[in-house]
């Protein structure tokens, strides 16, 4: 498993962070429910490590009702206590909050374009875009993209969705490929 090379922002010695830059990151994803699932994950990762968040993955999912965004939406205040108490999250009143509104508001994306797919995909155009960074160093932390993307889902009631953390979940959606010429996934893709 270590033997491969690998872009340099993964440990080379945690399996959870290697299984998830092998298999998932980058890997294009058109599901709404795992679109919705990323897009809060990146939200609650804002001023932590993506690691705190793989590791917490799984209690997101038990706790947030497997991302089911029609549950989310009617989570009330004694919902979010039993949330904010539970050590298995990141306990962030904002971002648990987010997370209940983000939920309306992207049924009412599914309700007015018929998926959240279609809507999200529409800033790059329905297709990956195919990026050759070199280095780590030479990958943007946003783009024109991320910032229309931000831009539109502030819009529409989304929060935790600034550009840096929509240029991460486009990212790790697979609507950009930022995997580095020199890793082994940059060379599947083409």
């Amino acid at each position: 498993m270590n033997n491969k090379h690998r872009c340099a922002w993964v440990p080379t010695d945690d399996p959870l962070y290697i299984t998830y830059h092998d298999e998932e990151w980058g890997v294009p994803e058109y599901d709404d429910r795992r679109l919705f699932e990323m897009l809060l994950l990146e939200g609650a990762q804002a001023g932590l490590s993506w690691i705190t968040i793989l590791r917490k993955r799984e209690n997101y999912r038990r706790l947030f009702d497997d991302f089911d965004a029609e549950k989310i939406a009617r989570y009330r205040p004694k919902k979010i206590a039993r949330l904010l108490e539970n050590p298995g999250i990141v306990r962030n009143r904002l971002k648990v909050n987010a997370a209940v509104g983000n939920a309306q508001a992207y049924l009412e994306i599914q309700d007015e374009f018929g998926n959240f797919s279609d809507y999200l995909w529409q800033f790059v155009d329905g297709e990956p875009v195919i990026n050759a960074w070199e280095t780590l160093s030479d990958v943007p932390a946003s783009t024109a993209q991320s910032d229309a993307m931000s831009k539109a889902l502030k819009k529409r009631g989304f929060k935790f969705v600034g550009s840096t953390i929509c240029y991460a979940f486009m990212q790790a959606v697979g609507m950009v490929n930022d995997h580095t010429t020199d890793c082994f996934c940059y060379r599947a893709t083409r």
